[in-house]
Formats: structure tokens, C-alpha cells, sequence
């Protein structure tokens, strides 16, 4: 009996286990409205992921948490006024504008 029931709560806590899913995300094609809506995640992390994408490709290993702060806010009011406009593209405009 013992055996039994040591069987039948392994069986359950398995069955209960929590499930991970992964999900991948093409930055390429969110749109401004979804990183301000809060849609695919916090605008935070999509404004983190950018910084790095777009540092990387400039070979820039330095963190400026101020104008990192400053960029996305920068980020979110091109967004605010252009949802249509990806999010990549919105970046480009914004950081080009700041030159």
C-alpha cells in the first residue's frame, strides 16, 4: 500500500509541475503602439534589448544609465504620437534626431 501511494504522489507532483514556456520575440516587427501598450512585455525590456542591440553593432561595451533613461523616454513619445512605426525604425529616427 505504501508503495502505492508513494507512486501515486510522484505521478502527481509531476502531473503539477509548473510548464516553462519560451517564447522569442522578432523586435523587427513590433510596432510602437505595442511597446507603449505594454502588448508583447514591459517597454523597459524592449528599451534594454535595443540599447544593447544598438550599442553592440557600434562595438560600444559602456552603460550611460542616464541616457539610457533619457533615450527611452524619447522612445516612448515618438511612439505615443506614431503607433503604426516599428519600433526599430522609431529608434533609428529618434537617436537620429538626437545627433
Amino acid at each position: 500500500m505504501t508503495r502505492l501511494l508513494r507512486v501515486s504522489c510522484l505521478i502527481c507532483g509531476v502531473a503539477v509541475a509548473p510548464a516553462h514556456a519560451q517564447i522569442l520575440l522578432d523586435v523587427a516587427k513590433i510596432s510602437c503602439g505595442q511597446f507603449t501598450g505594454y502588448k508583447i512585455t514591459n517597454p523597459q525590456n524592449i528599451a534594454n534589448w535595443l540599447s544593447g542591440f544598438y550599442n553592440g553593432k557600434r562595438g560600444n561595451t559602456m552603460l550611460d544609465t542616464q541616457e539610457l533613461a533619457a533615450n527611452t523616454g524619447k522612445l516612448r513619445d515618438y511612439c505615443l504620437v506614431h503607433p503604426d512605426v516599428p519600433v526599430m525604425q522609431a529608434v533609428e529616427t529618434v537617436l537620429a534626431a538626437a545627433k
